[in-house]
Order: structure tokens, then C-alpha cells, then sequence
């Protein structure tokens, strides 16, 4: 849509459809629809889709509206980006080519909860936290628990396939969607079934599950709710290195031992730190198995030369998890995306989570060690998460690159340069370039050789599901 004319005539379409003051197309709108907390300096040589917006902005509060607005959209070849929460870091509702924001915060009812079957019947609007505590009144919790718990939703979650807290006993967002209910690019509306087990194949909610909306836009997920445990217990371990740690958090899955918290965290230069490195472990369950699972996991942190720091350092670190999602929702959001930039505090940092080969993981680390330091940089935090294949870092340049535009300008150029040998290393090794946000803009450029072999199949779903390439284009390389 580029003509003021044809932008005037999309805003009476969508008014028509979900009424007048849910289509909006004023300037504030179209900017903030535009962008999830991903920022310009992120993204890195795509930063110019920082002048991107979308032509207008939908919220309509049924699938049949949705389905209504995606036959318009195809009827005039008109992009669709569902927007959730706008709590995303990667920029997967960042417009390639305008469009309409599909805004499902409306769709925020809690249909059903089922205590006897552990499930819940939802739209994609609610809120994680909103969830969670419905569940907790009937004595069982969600289990996905991401650091943005507090603001982001059900449709955004599942799109983005996102990994929580507690990922490590109950998987990812889109394992425990057991059903769903999308709309396509035509409109037609489907819905898979809530068994709990299925043999005949593909299984069709992975199709839309970490698509970032590039396969349809989910209205309705049935998801796998879990009983509140009996015992909840806190461990922690310190090692000398993450090298010296490793080894136990691989133990304790080759043994079976599966805690509902794992992360295993070393920050070089830390103050007031316990210990360099540190195994983060919370165990959830029976009383029995968890006082269990708590003494044998220290027993294997003990027999690495790990020391036992005891509950404190996990215990403030479960405590204090959500505290950048409030922060986030508290200060930053109620901000335009363009107030939000000035600061510009990420310009000389980032981060990479790259899920790899168990045999791969130390070998990769000493590699991003030797790329940062080729480019001056320095690694302040390297990590595994909920999984010992799950590895993280966090890549900084000294001192933001200086005070001049120049230096920091060399700065931003240094991190890239570091970051793209990481990437290119991780697929070397076998790895993926992202297990935990999605793709978005962000990494949108390395989704063709994340997808390896398979890109050509992923690519002719995409064109069955969406034959007009009207839902969310430029992501995941579709």
C-alpha cells in the first residue's frame, strides 16, 4: 500500500470489519505496531528497517473477523504480521513490506479449564502470567515460564516456539500446545485435535508452532497444564570454570536426572560473585523425588570439583527472573519504538543462543572466546540453559567503543563482524543460530542455512498454506 488513496480505502475495510475504533492507520499507530523491543543497532545491516511501518492496524476479537481480514488481505495482496505481546526481541512483527498489524491482544479469554485433563482452552491474547494464575486457583501452573511471563501472550509464545524456566522438565511453548485453532491466508479456518497422543503424522501443530506467523494466525490453543508439585527445593553449585562445570550438567542428564530449573553460568569478572561459574538448579515434584533429585544432583557437582553453595544463589536468581519483563512493562514499553531507541544501550552488546551437539559445546566456546578477542571484544556471560545442547553468550565492547561517533561507530562494526564468526561457526558445528526468541528480522538472513536440506519442503508448505505470501513475509527465509 503506498498511495494515501489506497491506505484511506484499507482503514475503511478494517473498520468495517472489527469497527471503527479497533482500525487504526494514525502515525502513532503504525509505528508502534511495527515493532516488538527489538531495536535498530540489533539489527544489525537490516537497522534500516527501523523506518518500516505498517499501513494500518486491526484488533478483532473473533476468528471470524480474523478470517475476514485475511480474506481481505489476499483479496487485495495486502501483508498480514500478528502481533502479540510486542515483547519479542527479534523483530518477527517488524513489516517487510507494510501491511496490516493483526493485533490479537483482544482475543484474551480464558475458554475452559479442565483440572481432570490438565488443560487449557484459550485465546491467543492472554497473557502467560494470566494463565498461570487461573491455573494456580485450580492447583495446577503453566509450564512455560519465560523471563517476559508478566507480558507476553499465548499466540506470541507458541509463534515464536519460546523456551522458559523451566524448559528443561516441560520443553518449549510449542510442545505444550496441545491443540489449535488457525485461520490461513484465505481465510479458511482449521483446528487440530486435543489427544494426547497421535500416530498418524505430520503432526500439524509443529506447522504453525515457531512460524512467527508465516503459516497461518493461531486464535485458539488447547494447552498441558501441570499439576502443582508437592516440593519445590533450590541447589547451587560453584566451579572454577564453565569448563569444570559442564561435565555435571551433562551427567545429570545422562543419568536421568532432569531438574526443572538448569543453567549453568559463567561470567568472567562478576562482582561479588560466589564463584566464576555457577550451576543454577531448581527441582520440582513429589517430596520424595525431589529431596532425591537435590542430593544426587550435588553429589555429581561435587565429583567435577564443584563446592556446594547452597539454596541462596538460585534461590535470588528464581526470585528476581521476571524482574526485566516488569522493568520492561513498568518504563520502556508505554514508550514509542523511536523514544525507546535514544538511549541506544544495546548498540555494543548482544547476545547468541545457538542450540549444539553435546560433543560440540566446549569446542564452540573456546571458538567465540578466540572471535571476540580477534575483535577486541569481550564475553561477559557464557551459558548453557535448561539443556546442556543449549549454549549462550553474551558479547560486549569494552566501554561502548569510546565517546566518539567514530570509535563507537568501530564499536558496532567489531561486534557485528564477532557475532557473524559465531554464527558461522555454530552452523559448522552442526548447530542452529537461535533456540530461544525466533528468528524475526534479526537473523532473518541466516534462516535459508538454518533450515539446511529441509528449506525446500518448509518453502512448499509455505506456498500450500499461503499461496499469496501475504502472511508475515521476509521471516524464516520462506
Amino acid at each position: 500500500m503506498t498511495s494515501s488513496t489506497s491506505s484511506e480505502s484499507l482503514h475503511a475495510a478494517l473498520a468495517a470489519i472489527v469497527g471503527a475504533e479497533h482500525a487504526l492507520s494514525d502515525d502513532e499507530s503504525r509505528e508502534r505496531w511495527s515493532f516488538d523491543a527489538v531495536t535498530p543497532d540489533g539489527l544489525g545491516e537490516r537497522a534500516g528497517l527501523a523506518e518500516a511501518r505498517v499501513d494500518a492496524v486491526a484488533r478483532p476479537v473473533n476468528a471470524a473477523e480474523v478470517a475476514a481480514i485475511l480474506a481481505l488481505a489476499a483479496e487485495r495482496g495486502a501483508a498480514v504480521i500478528p502481533y502479540g505481546g510486542g515483547t519479542g526481541v527479534m523483530g518477527a512483527v517488524v513489516p517487510a513490506r507494510g501491511g496490516i498489524a493483526l493485533d490479537m491482544r483482544r482475543m484474551n479469554r480464558i475458554i475452559e479449564i479442565s483440572r481432570e485433563d490438565r488443560t487449557a482452552r484459550v485465546e491467543p491474547g492472554v497473557l502467560l502470567a494470566d494463565l498461570d494464575a487461573a491455573a494456580r486457583e485450580r492447583g495446577m501452573m503453566l509450564g512455560h515460564d519465560p523471563w517476559s511471563l508478566s507480558i507476553a501472550t499465548v499466540g506470541g509464545a507458541i509463534s515464536t516456539d519460546s523456551v522458559g524456566y523451566r524448559a528443561s522438565k516441560h520443553g518449549s511453548m510449542g510442545q505444550q500446545a496441545r491443540a489449535l485453532e488457525a485461520v490461513l491466508a484465505g481465510g479458511e479456518v482449521i483446528r487440530t485435535r486435543p489427544v494426547a497422543r497421535q500416530s498418524a503424522g505430520p503432526m500439524l501443530n509443529g506447522l504453525f508452532a515457531g512460524a512467527e506467523g508465516t503459516m497461518g494466525v493461531i486464535t485458539e490453543a488447547t494447552i498441558n497444564l501441570h499439576a502443582l508439585p508437592e516440593a519445590q527445593a533450590f541447589a547451587s553449585a560453584g566451579f572454577d570454570s564453565f569448563e569444570q562445570g559442564y561435565p555435571a550438567a551433562v551427567r545429570l542428564f545422562d543419568i536421568g536426572l532432569v531438574p526443572a530449573l538448569l543453567d549453568l553460568t559463567e561470567e568472567p569478572g562478576a562482582a561479588n560473585a560466589p564463584a566464576p561459574c555457577i550451576l543454577y538448579l531448581m527441582f520440582e515434584g513429589y517430596r520424595e523425588e525431589v529431596e532425591a533429585q537435590r542430593r544426587r544432583a550435588m553429589d555429581e557437582a561435587l565429583a567435577t570439583g564443584g563446592r556446594d553453595l547452597g539454596p541462596g544463589p538460585t534461590r535470588e536468581y528464581w526470585e528476581t527472573r521476571h524482574a526485566v519483563a516488569e522493568r520492561w512493562r513498568d518504563r520502556t514499553q508505554p514508550l514509542r519504538p523511536s523514544e525507546r531507541w535514544r538511549e541506544r544501550r544495546w548498540r555494543h552488546a548482544d547476545y547468541l543462543h545457538v542450540a549444539m551437539p553435546v560433543s560440540r559445546v566446549l569446542e564452540y566456546k573456546r571458538f567465540c572466546e578466540r572471535a571476540a578477542a580477534r575483535e577486541g571484544l569481550e564475553i561477559r556471560e557464557s551459558a548453557v540453559w535448561t539443556h546442556p545442547e543449549l549454549f549462550s553468550v553474551f558479547v560486549r565492547a569494552p566501554q561502548g567503543g569510546g565517546e566518539d561517533a567514530k570509535g563507537a561507530d568501530d564499536a558496532a562494526l567489531a561486534l557485528r563482524r564477532g557475532m557473524d564468526a559465531m554464527l558461522e561457526e555454530a552452523l559448522r558445528l552442526g548447530g542452529g543460530v537461535e533456540y530461544c526468541h525466533g528468528l524475526g528480522v534479526k537473523l532473518a538472513g541466516w534462516a535459508e542455512r538454518d533450515w539446511g536440506g529441509a528449506l525446500p519442503l518448509a518453502r512448499l508448505l509455505k506456498r500450500a498454506a499461503d499461496p499469496q505470501g501475504v502472511l508475515n513475509p521476509g521471516k524464516l527465509g520462506l
